[in-house]
């Protein structure tokens, strides 16, 4: 469930940030569909987190770093898992071997951006409590964007 909260509030935040932007009446009806959809998700998702714990942090300290590295964060992970599937995919040598470097390359962008989480209480992955916390803090403050 961490997983699902911590990615659609990253993408909240970034589609909510793009949708003033974009031009195309259809493209934007799209998005605005999306951004309704994951506000929706993120909704019933956190009736779910009861037993979190309330943080000591003022709730109006908004943290967009935490919710758009958080994203980041969820990127790469989607990138190593398509790379692993798309290395057992090709019949191609020389292509295999391009993907096994990408590969690693996003594993070590992965622990890069983790352990940058991890430092700034981002991500406090060994703290299920204050994980949990986090989740439902950095969610209510995407759908209140």
């Amino acid at each position: 469930m961490h997983e699902l909260v911590a990615f659609q509030t990253g993408q909240l935040v970034s589609f909510k940030k793009k949708l003033p932007t974009l031009e195309d009446a259809g493209l934007r009806s799209l998005y605005a569909e999306a951004v309704a959809a994951i506000e929706n998700n993120l909704r019933e998702l956190l009736a779910y987190y009861p037993k979190a714990p309330v943080l000591n942090r003022d709730e109006g300290d908004v943290e967009i770093p935490g919710a758009e590295s958080a994203q980041l964060l969820g990127v790469l992970k989607t990138s190593v898992r398509n790379y692993a599937i798309a290395i057992t995919e090709t019949a191609t040598p020389e292509l295999r071997a391009t993907f096994v470097k990408h590969l690693t390359a996003a594993i070590a962008l992965h622990a890069k951006v983790f352990y940058f989480m991890l430092e700034r209480g981002y991500y406090p992955s060994y703290n299920l409590d204050q994980l949990l916390a986090t989740d439902v803090k950095n969610a209510n403050m995407a759908l209140s964007l």
